[in-house]
């Protein structure tokens, strides 16, 4: 099947691209494991240098990217600016932080000297979504190239060329090549990717069920994988928050990127007495934002990525009315071309809905009430998802204490919940397991090896 690059404000067709056949992938694969064998030999001080290079490279090329972004997958165009700044900033993180979170490791034996090295693994495969097209993958691809590996690349279909501009700033910024190489294949080849002896582990940013299959298929040949899935976050809303400012961050948080974020707010957990006054102000928020041309500049809500993924929320929604959800605000497509949907506010939600059970990928928001700040915690936790969670109150002391019970990958008490470079990101339960970032991350795909002296 070939590449399709769409439009999602249009949907108008804009590149096609031809998809590689099993020999064109063994030769690639082949040459990146012969790349990578001389790149582990290399010194964390030659690597950083290209990896300064590729931030340049990703500011100098912002206004560009960012056009491909919004074009392919219709993020605004001033969210898509931001998400190429976060690459350049990731890369200028591990470029810094790499050679201090590898070096050897000091550890007292029975033996003369004792340590802990951390050689690379070989070459990942990283198998990335569309919804932050080059975010996710310079997450995985700093990180993996500073400790030594090399990097190959299945993207989502529908943004090839974002795909093929990844690969082409690690190319212009010097990196050898056959270093990080973008795959045009079909899904179907995937399984022959992992299986490949050219291939030491695997790197999964997508849903569930696309990570149950590639964690299989990693178990099988006993290949090391991450998987970041899907979530459904809480934002838990304590009787004594500051109502008008979580208000306002829920609206940032539940709609940035059209919702289409796996840690966006998603399920808005509210405690009888504040409640009602949250989801007024929640509603005149979501109601002042500008829904259109994801290239203009004023616009905070763009187009879904694709028609069918718009359908799909669109019944989940119509589905969850119908079991007694009440729609607040929106809850329906928007007329046009393009995929549209208006940014919604479902209420009244109940464990009879399947707004309640399911994540909701796109702009709509689901309110919970709960009977009290225990029945909250309950709530927060009563899904098969765990990637982030939200606290909101003013007792941050008492806050605190309460978020080691929400059953995350992270708790942000009064806070977006967002991905940084400095903090370990990942989920538990259904999001998956293993951690991005931090020097979590970079010690994801590195063999800890120990080395006795005598």
């Amino acid at each position: 099947m070939p590449y399709i690059s769409l439009n999602p404000a249009t949907n108008k067709i804009l590149k096609t691209y031809t998809s590689w056949d099993t020999h064109r992938l063994a030769e690639s694969l082949e040459k990146s494991r012969l790349t990578q064998e001389v790149w582990r030999q290399s010194s964390f001080e030659q690597r950083a240098t290209l990896m300064h290079r590729a931030a340049n490279l990703l500011l100098e090329k912002r206004d560009e990217l960012a056009l491909l972004i919004t074009q392919e997958m219709g993020k605004p165009i001033k969210e898509a600016r931001s998400e190429v700044e976060k690459c350049a900033v990731g890369c200028e993180y591990y470029a810094i932080h790499a050679a201090h979170f590898l070096q050897d490791e000091p550890i007292e034996s029975d033996a003369g000297e004792s340590y802990v090295s951390y050689p690379p693994l070989g070459t990942v495969l990283a198998i990335m979504p569309w919804n932050f097209p080059l975010w996710q993958v310079f997450r995985f691809a700093a990180p993996a190239l500073m400790a030594g590996n090399a990097g190959v690349l299945k993207h989502a279909s529908n943004v090839p060329q974002c795909a093929l501009a990844i690969e082409n700033i690690f190319r212009e910024s010097g990196f050898p090549d056959g270093l990080f190489t973008t795959l045009m294949i079909d899904v179907d080849l995937v399984n022959d990717v992992i299986a490949s002896h050219s291939v030491h582990a695997v790197t999964l940013t997508g849903s569930e069920p696309a990570g149950r299959k590639v964690a299989a298929a990693a178990g099988l040949h006993l290949k090391k994988c991450v998987l970041e899935l899907g979530g459904s976050d809480a934002f838990v809303v304590l009787h004594d928050a500051d109502i008008e400012y979580a208000s306002q961050v829920a609206a940032a948080s539940r709609f940035l990127n059209c919702g289409q974020s796996c840690i966006a707010a998603k399920r808005f957990i509210l405690v009888p007495e504040i409640a009602d006054e949250f989801v007024a102000l929640f509603k005149q928020k979501v109601s002042a934002l500008k829904t259109g041309d994801p290239m203009d500049e004023s616009t905070q809500v763009g187009p879904m990525a694709r028609l069918d993924l718009r359908d799909e929320m669109h019944r989940q929604i119509t589905d969850s009315i119908a079991q007694g959800a009440e729609p607040v605000i929106g809850c329906k497509p928007l007329e046009g071309d393009g995929a549209f949907y208006a940014p919604s506010i479902l209420d009244h939600v109940t464990a009879k809905t399947r707004a309640y059970h399911e994540e909701l990928f796109g702009p709509a928001a689901i309110i919970i009430r709960a009977q009290d700040e225990m029945d909250a915690l309950h709530i927060a936790n009563d899904t098969k998802f765990g990637l982030g969670s939200s606290l909101w109150s003013k007792d941050t002391t008492r806050a605190e204490k309460l978020s080691r019970e929400l059953h995350a990958g992270c708790t942000f008490i009064n806070g977006m919940v967002k991905s940084d470079p400095r903090l370990p990101f990942g989920g538990i339960k259904a999001s998956g397991f293993g951690r991005e970032l931090s020097y979590h991350g970079i010690r994801e795909f590195v063999n800890a090896k120990t080395v006795w002296i005598k």
